[in-house]
């Protein structure tokens, strides 16, 4: 559980970098990236919530 957490944080710090590119500097491949991280985000914030789930019925 603590490594799925560690990726979350990973990766919201990922999007968070790639957006502040696109909206403070205008990189375009930032925004590619930014929005390939919150698809990866989703992934794993679906993957907490089923782990999360699963941990509560112990």
């Amino acid at each position: 559980m603590k490594d799925l957490i560690a990726k979350i944080y990973a990766e919201i710090e990922t999007f968070t970098t790639e957006s502040d590119s696109l909206a403070e500097k205008g990189v375009k491949a930032a925004g590619a990236r930014a929005r390939k991280s919150s698809l990866e985000i989703e992934k794993l914030l679906k993957e907490f919530r089923k782990v999360s789930i699963e941990e509560s019925k112990k």
